[in-house]
């Protein structure tokens, strides 16, 4: 049985904790080792089989045309804001000489040349998009090859050089573009010793003791450094995506300090009853332990579940997290009672420090007022079922409203900080040359044999509301595919550039090729994104549903009820709906943006939804585990429904609450890091817990539970039979297991 073999786990690594502790030394240093030796860099590859940008894609590399690579551009006006490149002969030469500069360096191919442009004629520099009509802007764009022959050492390169020649040239030198959004190291770090020192004040104000606080940050460490560096190896191997390291150490922190935290207090538990220390882990293993597989293989479920959206990208993340979290369960359950062993009966103790912080007189109870206060507010929520389950079901539904009016997109440079050199050029390239061109959309054409195919399309293209400008087309001599790079008149997060790429696709295109052999494609970042956001959209309520009946048979297998999973799936909804509503209403309605630092108002990140709902419906599902196991302890234990809510609730409420606490002071200090994709992640997940556990858990949870009574542990007689017999749930066995005394067997018919 699991509890058995938790038992012996746990026992054994805190009989020879340095044994334990030496060997995940060692796996440490053998996964950092083998990051080293054979890891890559994440990359984001935002395409999907089937999709119409990726159809565009194939064509563009069949054509090699040059623009199947990575691009960059870099903006410049003259600092001398009577100046421009037309009529100063200054700053055109600055300018020729940083094009040419730039045209040097490693891996790029090819350079827009605005100052030779302007040589040759003012008109042909503006009209091919290269300086803006009023001379003052002008963009030099370079192409680099495909990602996979580039490094973050061409992006240092080009950084570099732009600090080298504003020290030196008469011009605002900005940068942008495709290199950037690979090759930018993803926000964490900071974020990441701000969230570790929160959780580290919050266990120290939990259990009073340094001792105790410390333990459950040392193995998260231990964890998410096996975890980052195993995704690393795994980034060597196929494209990570550039937010799976944020959002595994997001996810790797909160989680692993919840488990470790959940095995600590029923660790001290059992040394306030007088056990030795190893034989307290090995006990507190064998208990918590068992939830906390559990809840730990939820989330990998939930998370795993993200494949259905077949975007490969989204399936890979998923991956990542998964294996970050799984390594936590393992540390969970070896590192973590190895700690307790060496650390022995100290952990029993609270210091000076705690005991004045938590109002304790020396030899009092642990944790008396904590639970004695938290049992009086279950009692009083038991007592008045109906308006709390009323009033919090009415609370959460509000909050979740906004979720009416979300819409999905991609938040461009232009939701950057002002401090980012991106969002500076993107604001430049705007004020020259109109917003469409920092989102520009290539069309893909192969005529195959009509001729004037091209013409249409041109015309036709150029012709559309929704189109500023048409760049000369391109055609492949080798194989006749040709490229038009076209310029929207509306920015790439604008819901109107979303409707301009369906309109071609499904009128303009076809009404210009009409029944003909040739075939075009839409595609470029904008289109791709947008690809993206429709087929994660279209995806999500599959997800939703996958993930919604497969908790629902794992919690039915480990309470061996009918109504606990179906209700526990209910609430779970509503707490992430109102996550979502959050989302919403900060990043798309401006409400307490610049607190977290949002600068402007943007879309919702197109698979953003898909992966909260993912994790946060494995996340909460973690407390519901660790909550109603004690509830059916009790239950099992006395027969009566009421009671056990009582201390089964008050039992858990202290540590769920500073596993919230915890969760959600890691995911707040993501919540200020610049780029908007990390504040969705950290402002949703940090909500959605607070909420699932404040709300859901402390009011609806006992409200409702209390009205069903009884019948919260109904399990039909013919399906009881059918169902194997878990171990996790407060069995008998599962009892005599961990040295307890055996409890009546008790399920309903």
């Amino acid at each position: 049985m699991l509890s058995k073999a938790l038992l012996r786990v746990g026992a054994s690594a805190a009989r020879h904790p340095w044994r334990v502790i030496a060997a995940w030394l060692i796996a440490v240093t053998l996964a950092v080792l083998a990051a080293i030796a054979f890891g890559g860099r994440t990359a984001d590859s935002m395409t999907a089989p089937g999709l119409d940008s990726q159809r565009a894609a194939e064509l563009i590399e069949q054509a090699g045309t040059g623009q199947e690579g990575m691009t960059a551009q870099v903006v410049v006006t003259p600092l001398d804001e009577g100046a421009t490149f037309v009529d100063d002969g200054g700053a055109r030469t600055a300018l020729t000489r940083l094009q040419t500069e730039v045209e040097r360096l490693p891996h790029v191919l090819s350079t827009s040349d605005p100052a030779g442009a302007l040589d040759a004629g003012g008109g042909a520099a503006v009209r091919d998009g290269l300086v803006s009509a009023d001379g003052r802007i002008a963009v030099v764009r370079v192409q680099y090859p495909d990602q996979s022959r580039l490094s973050a050492d061409d992006l240092d390169a080009l950084v570099a050089l732009g600090d080298r020649l504003r020290a030196e040239l008469p011009l605002r030198i900005e940068m942008g573009g495709d290199l950037f959004y690979a090759f930018s190291d993803p926000d964490g770090g900071v974020s990441e010793l701000i969230g570790l020192l929160a959780a580290a004040a919050i266990l120290f104000l939990a259990f009073g003791s340094l001792v105790a606080a410390a333990l459950p940050i040392g193995m998260a460490v231990f964890g998410l450094t096996v975890g980052v560096a195993t995704m690393t190896v795994l980034a060597g191997v196929t494209d990570v995506p550039t937010f799976a390291p944020v959002l595994g150490s997001m996810v790797g922190l909160g989680v692993g300090i919840d488990y470790a935290l959940f095995v600590l207090a029923r660790h001290r538990e059992y040394l306030a009853r007088g056990d030795e220390p190893h034989e307290a882990a090995g006990r507190a293993v064998a208990t918590a332990g068992r939830p906390v597989v559990f809840a730990g293989g939820t989330v990998v479920v939930s998370i795993l579940g993200l494949a259905v959206a077949n975007v490969p990208f989204m399936t890979v993340g998923g991956i990542a997290v998964s294996i970050v979290v799984l390594i936590m369960v393992v540390a969970s359950v070896t590192l973590l009672p190895a700690f307790l062993g060496a650390a022995g009966p100290r952990l029993g103790r609270v210091g000076r420090i705690g005991r004045a912080l938590r109002g304790r007189r020396r030899g009092g109870a642990p944790d008396a007022v904590p639970a004695a206060g938290w049992r009086r507010w279950i009692a009083h929520v038991n007592r008045h079922p109906v308006p709390y389950a009323v009033g919090a079901a009415g609370l959460l539904l509000a909050a979740a409203l906004p979720v009416l009016g979300l819409r999905v997109g991609l938040p461009d440079d232009g939701s950057m900080p002002q401090s980012r050199t991106e969002r500076r050029a993107y604001d430049l390239v705007a004020e020259g040359f109109g917003p469409g061109t920092n989102g520009p959309l290539v069309i893909a054409v192969d005529p195959n044999g009509d001729p004037g195919v091209l013409d249409r399309l041109a015309g036709s293209v150029a012709a559309d509301p929704g189109i500023a400008s048409v760049a000369p087309t391109r055609i492949d001599r080798a194989t006749g595919i040709a490229t038009l790079v076209v310029f929207p008149t509306t920015s790439p997060q604008d819901k109107a550039t979303a409707d301009t790429i369906a309109r071609l696709r499904t009128d303009v295109l076809p009404t210009a090729i009409g029944h003909g052999p040739a075939r075009a494609h839409v595609g470029g970042a904008a289109a791709s994104l947008s690809d993206v956001g429709q087929r994660t959209s279209e995806r999500l309520p599959l997800l939703v549903a996958t993930v919604l009946a497969m908790s629902f048979l794992l919690l039915m297998l480990v309470f061996r009820s009918v109504v606990v999973p179906l209700k526990a799936v209910l609430l779970n909804v509503l707490s992430i709906g109102a996550a979502y509503g959050v989302m919403v209403a900060v990043f798309q309605w401006g409400w307490g943006g610049a607190l977290i630092g949002l600068e402007a108002t943007v879309p919702i990140v197109s698979f953003i939804p898909m992966f909260l709902f993912a994790i946060l419906f494995g996340l909460s599902m973690d407390y519901e585990v660790f909550l109603l196991s004690r509830v059916r302890e009790e239950y099992l234990r006395t027969g009566d429904n009421g009671r056990a809510i009582v201390e089964g609730v008050s039992r858990t409420a202290r540590i769920i609450t500073s596993a919230a606490l915890i969760m959600v002071a890691v995911f707040l200090s993501f919540a200020v890091a610049e780029d908007p994709s990390t504040k969705m992640f950290g402002l949703g997940l940090a909500t959605a817990i607070f909420i699932d556990a404040t709300v859901v858990r402390m009011v609806l949870v006992p409200a409702t539970m209390t009205l069903l009574g009884r019948a919260n542990w109904w399990l039909p007689k013919w399906l009881d039979r059918l169902l194997p017999r878990g171990p996790v749930g407060g069995d008998d066995t599962d009892a005599e297991s961990v040295g307890e005394a055996p409890r009546p067997r008790l399920v309903d018919r």
